[in-house]
């Protein structure tokens, strides 16, 4: 049984996403900002390390006996813990870089293998998505006060219509691969977003469908995936259709599909 306080991590988590909001977009707004190439080749910005900074310092403070992994410090990633807080300070650089606004902050508690909780929150959208102390997962109504919680909605998901699918797929990612996938589908409505928003798509009834082709780390699903399971989604490896899980060696992800509950899927 868990000893954590729930009640606690909503609110660091929630408040932690906001104060690094905040220091993104002072950097967004600026009229140039620094770019850089990470040794697998994929961009960094000072964006990103400023963001880590406030989430990793908060995190110290608020949880010092869970161990936290997060993208932008390689150290963190030989950690293996049956437990941890994963952190992607800023998902979708290149939606950044290219001035799209489809980038989030993402924070999620795992345990045992199963992101328990999460905050996904998309400072240049306006729109932050979370699990509560409860499980369960609300969009807060911006906007945002640091100290102060907002108006809440519920997450619903859409009772999805196999012959009328709303599907979001990946704006930088989207491959052959993937569309012959979809194409397997009825679909009425096919959208592209960045990032974890696309979880979040999904389990606030905006999208049915969100299947993933392509490489991806445990800290760009994990706040995502909490999210959405809060609201009654599921994520699923693209394999074999098993529940996704986390703590893998490496933290590198299998393809995977995420879905409202009530699609039937389809085998790769």
């Amino acid at each position: 049984m868990s000893l954590v306080d729930y009640h606690k991590m909503e609110t660091e988590f929630r408040a932690l996403a906001l104060q690094a909001g905040d220091v993104i977009m002072q950097i967004y707004n600026q009229p140039d900002f620094e770019v850089r190439s990470k040794s697998d080749d994929s961009p960094v910005t000072e964006a990103d390390e400023a963001a880590d900074a406030v989430i990793s310092a908060g995190l110290a403070r608020a949880f010092p006996d869970i161990a936290v992994v997060t993208e932008e410090q390689a150290s963190s990633h030989a950690i293996s813990a049956t437990r941890f807080i994963i952190v992607d300070p800023l998902d979708g650089t290149k939606e950044f870089i290219n001035r799209r606004g489809d980038f989030t902050v993402n924070i999620a508690y795992v345990e045992d293998g199963v992101p328990l909780r999460g905050v996904v929150y998309a400072p240049a959208k306006g729109r932050m998505f979370y699990t509560r102390a409860d499980g369960h997962s609300v969009e807060e109504v911006g906007p945002f006060a640091a100290n102060t919680q907002g108006a809440l909605q519920t997450l619903q998901l859409r009772d999805a219509d196999m012959s009328a699918l709303l599907v979001v797929a990946s704006k930088s990612h989207r491959d052959q691969a993937t569309n012959d996938y979809i194409d397997q589908y009825n679909v009425a409505d096919l959208c592209s977003a960045g990032s974890s928003l696309k979880f979040c798509l999904v389990a606030s009834g905006e999208a049915d469908l969100y299947p993933r082709l392509g490489r991806t780390m445990e800290w760009d699903t994990a706040a995502g995936d909490a999210v959405l399971r809060g609201a009654g989604g599921k994520v699923v490896t693209f394999a074999d259709h098993q529940v996704l899980t986390y703590g893998k060696a490496g933290y590198e992800n299998p393809f995977f599909i995420a879905a409202s509950a009530t699609v039937d899927l389809r085998q790769g």
